[in-house]
């Protein structure tokens, strides 16, 4: 979205009360505990950041890295922040080295766009899942979705994809990553196994996992909130007043459902907000 449309809201907001604080982090900067002390009701809305971990040999090199972590450093370079800003704990490019995305969805679709534009040697995303079929069906719906091929303007920039790739492990010389041994994978009902013979190694400079996230980080904020989890380790609540184990603390969007759309985050935000504002004020005229 374009970050001008962000910041007119985010003027907007400010405009009509809403006072941001920036920089901080709860669990870190500032305790849930003082949050509890000086307002009345607190709202973890902070999403799903918990991204699922590569668990082969060789993934603690430092050439491994999180899509995230690579994307967020391209935004704020986009919104003109210096490299300082950008990127605290050390510049991430693609520029001139073989990039492989692990993670055939939307992020991992914009890791493919960013690697391009920063000019990488080459660009390789691979999915675990098998190849959906060429021909688009229209009469797809919502649970087949994952198996509807879908090229992205990302895609169209240039990149070589592969499916039903299994990861084996990342080869390293001198504490560098070189390449990514896989193997192909055969899917049969719903189960997966190692095709005999099929193992191959990909050139690789880089890394970049988008293989979905887990749920909520649970250090700092989760763990001193001390609410009670559901079984997929989300924040536990319910879709109608939004509450959780702590009569102060209301969850919602990705933190309470895990990773989804952001409609869904626009949907639960919303309703939140009306339960909040029942529970303060005794009723609401806020939508749902």
């Amino acid at each position: 979205m374009e970050k001008s449309l962000i910041n007119r809201r985010a003027v907007q907001m400010e405009a009509e009360g809403v006072v941001f604080k920036t920089s901080t982090e709860v669990g870190v900067d500032v305790s849930i505990k003082s949050l509890k002390e000086n307002f009345d009701a607190v709202v973890l809305a902070g999403g799903a950041e918990d991204a699922r971990p590569l668990q082969i040999p060789g993934a603690e090199l430092p050439g491994v890295r999180l899509a995230m972590e690579f994307l967020t450093q391209q935004n704020k370079r986009v919104a003109g922040d210096d490299e300082t800003r950008a990127a605290p704990r050390g510049t991430l490019t693609a520029t001139g080295k073989h990039v492989i995305v692990i993670g055939g969805g939307d992020t991992g679709s914009d890791c493919v766009g960013t690697s391009n534009r920063q000019g990488a040697a080459s660009v390789t995303q691979i999915e675990i899942m098998p190849k959906p079929p060429e021909k688009e069906n229209k009469l797809l719906t919502w649970p087949d979705w994952p198996m509807k091929l879908r090229t992205s303007t990302s895609h169209d920039e240039g990149v070589d994809r592969d499916w039903a790739v299994l990861t084996k492990e990342v080869v390293g010389e001198d504490g560098k990553v070189t390449g990514l041994k896989c193997v192909r994978a055969d899917w049969q009902g719903g189960k997966l196994a190692e095709v005999p013979g099929s193992e191959f190694t990909l050139k690789a400079d880089l890394i970049l996992l988008a293989m979905g996230f887990l749920g909520p980080r649970k250090q700092g904020m989760i763990d001193q909130a001390g609410v009670e989890l559901d079984g997929r380790g989300n924040v536990a609540a319910n879709v109608h007043d939004y509450h959780t184990s702590d009569e102060q603390i209301w969850a919602c969007g990705d933190m309470r459902r895990g990773q989804s759309l952001v409609v869904w985050a626009i949907r639960e935000g919303r309703q939140c907000a009306a339960a909040v504002d029942e529970a303060l004020m005794g009723a609401t005229q806020l939508p749902r």
